[in-house]
């Protein structure tokens, strides 16, 4: 096999590896903004079906709106925040922690599950915020809730969470 070829060859595998990831679609955004998240969800789990969908939502990140999708049923799960947060003059200290879609997506389709989130004024710039994504199927779960330590990136793990780039307001 000649060098382009097998050049080739490592980088397609190399992207097919990194689509099969959950991922967000937009990856950076402003504090102090609202961002809208679009979770991608490419396959089921080793060829079963995704039947549920979590998604954990991180400290600083309020006011979560999930946004209902057809044939899937929608849950929040709500609790305590760290702190109270100001949101346009009203003090928040409880919302929503956690989302979960339960309904069907089959391994050969692909989907996206959203919402849109305040990304408040205290969240440190130049820095990826995380969101631990679990997928779960039948007999088994893909669980991207790996968050890089110091030094590295989402590339060196194999179950990574899906993560946006915060930037500073403008």
């Amino acid at each position: 096999m000649s060098k382009t070829l097998l050049a080739a060859a490592f980088l397609f595998a190399g992207t097919a590896t990194a689509f099969a990831h959950a991922t967000l679609e937009v990856q950076e955004a402003k504090v102090g903004s609202t961002y809208k998240a679009v979770m991608r969800i490419g396959h089921g789990c080793e060829g079963e079906a995704t039947l549920k969908v979590r998604v954990k939502i991180p400290e600083g990140v309020i006011a979560v709106k999930p946004m209902p999708k057809a044939g899937w049923t929608l849950e929040t799960v709500k609790a305590p925040y760290a702190k109270t947060y100001d949101y346009y003059g009203t003090p928040l200290s409880e919302g929503v922690t956690e989302i979960v879609w339960t309904g069907e997506l089959l391994d050969e389709h692909y989907d996206e599950f959203v919402f849109r989130a305040r990304l408040t004024d205290g969240l440190p710039v130049d820095q990826v915020l995380y969101f631990p994504t679990v997928q779960e199927c039948a007999t088994k779960a893909d669980r991207w809730i790996e968050i890089p330590e110091a030094g590295k990136s989402a590339d060196d793990y194999e179950s990574p969470a899906p993560g946006v780039m915060l930037k500073p307001k403008s």
